[in-house]
């Protein structure tokens, strides 16, 4: 193992949320670790799901489901920050991208991992509801700004439910609303020179279509509780930190219903000092738009870990850069 210390004070966390699954994520460290094992056992054990058997071996359908890809999911990035963590690489700045919130949250010690887990398993029990009820689409709109966007969906309004759900990166926002009200922007972001890319989503996140789960989802907060962060997490519907967890309840009661900034959120945390960014969990998503959103030219670190290989690459390049 590695003697080089991270320094914790330039170094944020992202965790990733829906999206970034596979079948066979977290198979390294939990054919390796005692310790990851335990998490998993914890989380099957609160969310009453076969989470491993479902990381392990799928079938993707069933893994997928928000059901259970959101306790699956959670847990796979707190597989990822223990390991990370063990390895002796900690981070001052924290964030995720909409469920992989919750992962920021357990990370700052805002929730115990057991609450963690309590949360996102009735977060996506309801956000399952709400998107049987009123079901929905998504599309990333490319090529074009978040003012323009915000002009796309309030023309297409007329046609549909339709908002701006996430700001992801410069030039990608996700619309989210009911069918027709997502052609209709889509059609709209096309005649003004944009791309609409459709995603493989089972529900319009982000939307009025989910704001039912609202209400449901603070009962299930208010029995939980908030401890101040250690460290600065920048929240989702701010992009700002935050530290009073009576605030933070609030801020994450309305994270279900509203845009993801994290464009924001990459620009705030670039401002306040951070140069390493490691995305904690499946996949590249996080990373791939942490490079689009930093300008060209910029000196920072982007690393990912996910197993026990890219757990080795970061600590390579993080002590080659030291």
């Amino acid at each position: 193992m590695t003697s080089w210390m991270n320094d914790a004070a330039k170094t944020a966390f992202l965790f990733p949320g829906q999206g970034s699954q596979f079948v066979g994520m977290g198979r390294d460290f939990l054919a390796a670790s005692d310790e990851a094992r335990q998490l998993m056992s914890m989380a099957e054990q609160v969310s009453g799901f076969p989470l491993a058997k479902l990381c392990l071996e799928g079938p993707l359908e069933e893994l997928t489901r928000t059901l259970h890809l959101q306790p699956a999911m959670t847990v796979l990035n707190l597989i990822c920050l223990q390991a990370l963590r063990q390895a002796g690489i900690n981070a001052a700045f924290f964030a995720g991208h909409s469920l992989g919130e919750y992962s920021a949250l357990a990370a700052a010690g805002v929730l115990s991992p057991e609450d963690t887990l309590r949360l996102v398993t009735e977060r996506g029990r309801l956000m399952e509801r709400e998107s049987a009820a009123h079901p929905g689409a998504m599309s990333a709109i490319l090529k074009l700004g978040l003012a323009e966007v915000q002009e796309v969906v309030q023309a297409a309004a007329a046609q549909g439910v339709v908002v701006a759900a996430n700001h992801n990166s410069e030039m990608q926002v996700v619309i989210s609303g009911d069918a027709a009200g997502v052609a209709a922007a889509s059609a709209l972001a096309a005649q003004k020179g944009g791309k609409a890319v459709a995603l493989p989503v089972s529900g319009a996140w982000h939307s009025p279509l989910v704001a039912l789960a609202v209400p449901d989802f603070e009962k299930a907060m208010a029995q939980i509780t908030f401890q101040p962060p250690a460290g600065r997490i920048f929240f989702n519907v701010t992009a700002a930190p935050e530290s009073d967890p009576s605030v933070i309840r609030g801020i994450m009661s309305r994270q279900i219903a509203a845009m993801v900034r994290w464009y924001d959120t990459i620009l705030g945390m670039r401002q306040q000092g951070v140069t390493t960014f490691i995305e904690v969990g499946p996949k590249t998503v996080l990373t791939g738009l942490v490079k689009k959103i930093l300008p060209k030219g910029h000196d920072c670190l982007c690393l990912q870990v996910e197993d026990a290989a890219t757990l080795a690459a970061s600590l390579e390049t993080c002590g080659a850069v030291k």
